[in-house]
């Protein structure tokens, strides 16, 4: 006779250990804080403008939220460039915690709330809620742990300058980085770290633009240069405020990180070798003209109106304390302006792209400028007749 027999297994009990990994991830599920809408709008904008609207990786269209005591920061990156901006909480969270949601979306939701509006954030499993008054909105998220992060690399160098500094650097040059050019290594801007000193140099290959600013805190034995690329400038430019406050400045072999208060900067360098820019400064100017900045600028700006739309190219003939402004187009129209200046040498004619000669009367913000010229077939020298912390170098262009 049979007898049948059951075998019961019972597992083993594991022990739930309460640690701080474990209670990382129960607030992640359960994230919950509030915030005023004019508060979360400033580094929400800051962060929201260096996510691409294309991206390879669906994480990166998003921004990262991560909340730890009473400090929000907020992360958005293209793996190129990665901002955090931060904000402290009137007060504690109700729960820690970190997770993704649409950058756009969410900045869009803020920008559509009235003013003073109160935001409350809490996350339900896949999703996250943000009320405002009778506003609802379900926003859906990608787990914090996609997110990638910049990786650490060792320092060359690490000083603090005033943000007021960094801004200047970057308004004085940056127009004259080039745009897309094969030669990579012109797309962006060259930060050279010199004894007490940070100089900024951009060159598109047509133009030349250098700007030197002290930095006390610039201890460097020989001079090291970065180059950082076209995005990564523009988004620092828009971070940076007019104000005494320092930001610290990490250059690394392969980035650079500007940090403040209220934001931390990382973009990746371009690996590539910068041009030797003081090669093509010129040495000696023999023909200077003084001229008055605005009226000159002004003039420029008139005589563009009808150059041509492809080339941009203007005349100047000085001569004998005047300085005349021609331009053309193939509509076989003509603009002249006549212009008073401080000159005094032989006749000279000399073509120029008049987008250029904008570009530098409106970064210099003396009264005077002054323009040293050689000859017809050299580049011209622009910058501030006295304790300029700028110059530009154009070259000529046949007409």
């Amino acid at each position: 006779m049979w007898r049948l027999r059951f075998l019961i297994i019972i597992p083993a009990m594991v022990p739930f250990v309460a640690g701080e990994n474990n209670n990382r991830l129960d607030q992640g599920k359960n994230m919950k804080f509030s915030v005023s809408r004019d508060a979360l709008l400033k580094p929400l904008q800051l962060v929201a403008g260096v996510v691409e609207k294309r991206q390879t990786l669906p994480v990166l269209a998003n921004v990262l939220l991560q909340l730890q005591g009473q400090e929000l920061s907020l992360t958005g990156t293209d793996l190129e460039v990665e901002i955090v901006g931060r904000l402290n909480l009137e007060g504690p969270a109700e729960m820690e915690g970190e997770v993704t949601v649409p950058a756009r979306k969410l900045l869009d939701i803020c920008r559509s709330l009235p003013d003073g509006a109160e935001l409350k954030f809490e996350r339900d499993g896949e999703r996250l809620i943000l009320r405002s008054g009778r506003s609802r909105f379900q926003l859906s998220t990608l787990p914090a742990s996609d997110f990638p992060n910049q990786e650490e690399t060792s320092a060359q160098s690490r000083f603090s300058i005033s943000q007021r500094e960094i801004r200047r650097l970057i308004e004085a040059t940056s127009f004259a980085m080039a745009q897309q050019d094969v030669r990579y290594y012109l797309n962006g801007l060259l930060l050279e770290c010199r004894p007490q000193q940070l100089r900024a140099v951009a060159t598109d290959g047509h133009r030349l633009a250098l700007c030197d600013r002290d930095a006390p805190g610039l201890n460097v034995s020989a001079p090291i240069q970065a180059i950082v690329p076209r995005k990564g400038v523009l988004e620092l430019a828009r971070l940076l405020e007019d104000t005494d406050e320092s930001a610290e400045v990490v250059l690394g072999n392969n980035h650079i990180r500007v940090n403040s208060g209220q934001f931390t900067f990382t973009s990746k360098l371009v690996d590539g070798k910068f041009p030797d820019y003081e090669r093509v400064l010129p040495r000696s100017t023999g023909n200077e003209i003084f001229a008055e900045r605005l009226a000159l600028r002004q003039a420029f700006q008139r005589a563009a109106i009808l150059s041509n739309e492809k080339y941009r190219g203007v005349r100047l003939q000085v001569s004998e304390g005047l300085l005349q402004i021609v331009a053309n187009n193939p509509e076989q129209e003509e603009a002249e302006e006549q212009l008073v200046v401080d000159y005094h040498g032989d006749a000279l004619e000399i073509g120029f792209n008049v987008g250029y000669l904008l570009d530098v009367t409106g970064a210099i913000h003396s009264e005077q400028i002054r323009i040293g010229l050689g000859d017809a077939n050299s580049s011209a020298l622009l910058q501030q007749p006295e304790e300029g912390d700028a110059l530009y170098v154009i070259m000529p262009m046949r007409l």
